[in-house]
């Protein structure tokens, strides 16, 4: 079994220090495209977003287990066809510009990744009682839309779909969610076989960072919106730093650490 990774080999992390969470932070409607536009405007090189399912199997990028917040949609997702979904306004809500908005497919974020040279960190997001397919769906969608781009970070707080994209494409990289890190990490991250730990930064410090970091682990923490903040998680070493403010945090302001 993998034990994690020589963090001396930097082809093993080819990742940026700031992410964009949920595409564009609070600068787009999340989950969607827009938020790739918001990202080159910024310069930032990597995204985070959520996949899921649809009732029909589709990969497509969407948070919540229900469509009420960030779409005119009702009711669960997993509940629609992508037919349905495709036909969602995923914009409105975050203001008339962004009115029209659509729900991304996995295979059309793997396009923009591609065009804008940006990475992506890809929470996996089952809806309740799909963990296991979505996992495997997911990581097969990844691998097979991110040929010849720097490989998707896979990351999920589910440990079932997390075990089943090990198991559907273990040569993809991937980091166990947390809020609070457990007791037993270390437990979990070598069964999953993961290269990183994700974690609210609220919860971690400098001793903790050191510890995950001993046992060959990436570090990522969730969700930094202050500069002077995350410039102390920098000086702990913590590897990816994700944000909702891209317009705040300089995409190159821990360039050095």
């Amino acid at each position: 079994m993998a034990t994690g990774i020589d963090r001396g080999v930097s082809a093993q992390w080819p990742y940026p220090r700031l992410v964009a969470h949920r595409c564009g932070g609070t600068l787009a409607p999340e989950n969607t495209l827009a938020g790739f536009d918001a990202c080159v405007r910024y310069g930032y090189r990597m995204v985070e977003f959520d996949a899921k399912l649809s009732a029909d199997n589709q990969l497509f990028l969407l948070h919540d287990d229900t469509l009420d917040r960030t779409t005119n949609g009702r009711g669960p997702a997993a509940a629609h066809t992508w037919q349905q979904l495709a036909a969602l306004d995923a914009g409105a809500w975050r203001g008339a510009q962004f009115a029209g908005t659509r729900l991304p497919t996995l295979a059309e974020a793997a396009e923009r990744c591609a065009r804008d040279g940006i990475a992506a960190n890809i929470e996996i997001k089952p809806c309740p009682g799909r963990d296991a397919i979505t996992g495997t769906l997911v990581a097969n969608g990844a691998l097979s839309l991110w040929q010849g781009q720097t490989p998707p970070l896979l990351s999920s707080f589910s440990f079932e779909a997390l075990a089943a994209a090990r198991d559907a494409a273990p040569s993809l990289p991937r980091g166990m969610l947390f809020e609070e890190v457990p007791a037993d990490w270390l437990r979990i991250v070598r069964e999953l076989e993961c290269v990183s730990l994700h974690a609210s930064h609220r919860y971690l410090n400098e001793r903790l960072v050191a510890q995950i970091h001993a046992a060959g682990l990436r570090v990522l923490v969730y969700t930094v919106n202050d500069p002077a903040r995350a410039q102390l998680l920098a000086q702990w070493g913590v590897d990816m730093i994700c944000t909702d403010r891209i317009d705040l945090l300089a995409h190159d302001m821990l360039s050095g650490q």
